[in-house]
């Protein structure tokens, strides 16, 4: 098979599932989406006689725009443009998993700073507010005072950038130190991890401890249920555990995993690349069946 790579920087979730790929022995076409054009009509020769192609886009306008141009090629890609428009925007995921039943921290949306702190207040101290887009816990913060609330407020006003004006204020989870990341291939769970820190941001990339996290029905459950609400593919699910069961915050679309893989016993990118070769045979059966 030919599957396409689409990345901006080869990190080592990439060099894995690279060398994974090579070893049985399919054709990679590694596509530098900060050096090819998407013009309209006629995929890019890189692409054209790919199988499947796979976001790992670092860059979310990227992400956004290079699966779009891909889907109107009719080049098969996952994630999808769908899965990534809504995950690259909490405020969309957070409007997707609350529609689909799954259970998600309350938040609110506010686009001037006085209603923005008129939300902080109904919340009480503290609560948080994030960037509707941005990963590895950029950008929040955790409100502790009414000062704290007006000088984040305007930071984030002065920035200038319109996603700065979206204020997404949401409740703070006290949780057991740790959250969980769940990576799922449409839906299936490949394997879990506990992501532990005495700082209230539990993010791996913040240094944050990792274990093996044994997945009960639950968890499987909630994963499966939040991959659905945000139209699936290869994802990672977020989840906090509170005294009243488990809740889902947000879903990575470009996950990495290379911190997970190092945790578990499961052999994270060989299952990744069992995925893939079967949304390739997916797709290669579709076109058959068109050509019939």
């Amino acid at each position: 098979m030919k599957i396409g790579l689409l990345y901006s920087r080869i990190r080592k979730d990439e060099k894995l599932l690279l060398t994974e790929l090579r070893e049985r022995g399919h054709d990679v076409e590694k596509v530098d989406v900060r050096k090819q054009r998407f013009g309209v009509g006629d995929p890019p020769e890189a692409l054209a006689a790919c199988d499947v192609v796979l976001d790992r886009c670092m860059a979310t306008s990227r992400s956004k725009y290079a699966t779009t141009f891909c889907e109107s090629y009719g080049v098969p890609v996952v994630n999808s443009a769908a899965t990534a428009d809504v995950c690259a925007d909490k405020a969309k995921t957070s409007v997707k998993l609350d529609a689909a039943g799954v259970p998600t921290p309350a938040t609110t949306v506010a686009f001037d700073v006085d209603s923005a702190m008129a939300a902080i207040e109904e919340f009480g101290y503290p609560c948080v507010i994030k960037p509707v887009v941005g990963s590895w816990g950029r950008l929040l913060a955790k409100i502790e005072s009414e000062s704290a609330a007006e000088a984040v407020l305007e930071h984030k006003k002065t920035l200038g950038h319109y996603e700065h004006s979206v204020f997404y204020v949401q409740e703070f989870v006290e949780k057991p130190g740790r959250d969980l990341r769940v990576l799922t291939v449409d839906g299936e769970p490949v394997a879990a991890m506990a992501r532990s820190s005495e700082h209230w941001l539990t993010n791996a990339a913040k240094g944050a401890e990792t274990t093996e996290f044994e997945l009960d029905e639950e968890v499987r459950a909630l994963a499966r249920e939040a991959s659905e609400a945000v139209g699936g593919g290869l994802l990672g699910v977020d989840i906090m555990e509170t005294g009243d069961g488990y809740t889902v915050p947000e879903v990575n679309h470009t996950v990495e995993f290379k911190a997970l893989n190092d945790a578990v016993e499961a052999d994270v990118p060989g299952t990744v690349v069992d995925w893939l070769e079967a949304k390739a045979e997916q797709a290669s059966d579709a076109d058959a069946e068109v050509g019939l």
